[in-house]
């Protein structure tokens, strides 16, 4: 009998989330997340970054993978299973157990009233990981992983804890189930750059001791390449190139992730530098007309651009959503740009 290949852990596969607002008889939609695709393979557990500008979508996308937030089309399966067709016993039971999240702020994960180890006992009991003495053995190897002892955190409040010790007992919170995913959402951009590193190189170690694919959600593009196996980069929705991380941020070929690659400032005070120009309004009134969500600040914009929705295309070791990649096409590209790491 042959066996049935593996079903990916996760799978978005043109996924879109619509928000609509009424205002008398005027209705404006903004499409949040828009025909947003992307996989990660199960037994090949990998950071997969998705980068971009604040409003980008990053956070919508993240909150449906959660199930926090139901898609308005397209498909998001985990490990085979349609998110959005989850019970709240199969979440409870399955689903929460094995996708967890890590969040931005470590200290709005705790209440100040309350000691941190008391969240990390709720959480084995209310999954129940363990029973009796075991439970403490299970909170004691989580912390473990991250560098952490049970001696070390219990009976402090958060107010006692380093802003590194705060996101490193939020990371061992999650690792409690066991769970296969992690989505991490800027989870370090509150930090000092003395722990950021520590945080990232943890990421780095359950991805390769603990088996633990991690969805890291960044605005920030050089811990992005410092961390990530992948990439997406996100404009209003859209992902507009994805691929390795060293080719993508290396070299990247859309115009908005070379916008975003040379907007990064760099320790050289012969190069100049300047912030990227600002993101046109995103809600737009019905009807909504075609064309690419960049074109109004592409450098190589043309006609077309104004009037079609560009396709994803395939072009060195990445896709990209931009017409200057479609088969075919016979008019100048833009120079890629100099191949080197973003630091």
């Amino acid at each position: 009998m042959q066996q049935q290949p593996a079903q990916p852990l996760l799978e978005i596969d043109h996924l879109t989330r619509v928000f609509l607002s009424r205002q008398g008889l005027s209705v404006t939609r903004l499409e949040a997340v828009d025909d947003a695709s992307l996989t990660l393979e199960a037994g090949k557990p990998e950071i997969y970054a998705l980068a971009g500008e604040s409003g980008s979508g990053k956070t919508t996308l993240a909150r449906m993978v959660l199930g926090l937030e139901r898609p308005t089309q397209g498909t998001l399966n985990y490990k085979g299973r349609p998110v959005g067709e989850l019970t709240p016993k199969d979440k409870r039971t399955w689903f929460y157990r094995e996708v967890q999240p890590v969040f931005q702020d470590p200290f709005a994960t705790f209440s100040p009233m309350k000691r941190v180890d008391s969240y990390l006992y709720e959480t084995a009991r209310n999954y129940r990981v363990a029973e009796g003495a075991a439970i403490e053995k299970r909170i004691d190897e989580a912390l473990g992983v991250v560098g952490l002892t049970l001696a070390e955190v219990r009976g402090r409040y958060p107010n006692e804890l380093s802003g590194g010790q705060a996101q490193r007992i939020s990371i061992a919170r999650a690792l409690i189930t066991k769970p296969s995913l992690l989505v991490a959402d800027e989870p370090v951009s509150m930090l000092d750059a003395s722990l950021r590193m520590s945080i990232l190189n943890l990421f780095k170690d359950l991805r390769d001791s603990q088996g633990v694919a991690v969805l890291y959600i960044t605005h920030d593009l050089a811990t992005a390449y410092y961390t990530a196996d992948r990439i997406g980069v996100m404009l209003r929705g859209w992902i507009v190139e994805t691929g390795p991380v060293e080719r993508v941020l290396g070299n990247p070929l859309h115009p908005y992730t070379q916008l975003l690659k040379s907007s990064v400032p760099q320790a050289d005070p012969d190069k100049a530098w300047s912030a990227a120009p600002a993101e046109p309004p995103r809600p737009v009134k019905f009807p909504v007309r075609g064309g690419c969500k960049f074109a109004a600040r592409c450098p190589y914009v043309m006609d077309r651009c104004r009037e079609e929705v560009p396709g994803s295309y395939e072009a060195e070791g990445r896709h990209v959503k931009c017409f200057l990649y479609e088969p075919g096409f016979t008019g100048i590209r833009p120079a890629s740009m100099e191949a080197t790491p973003v630091t």
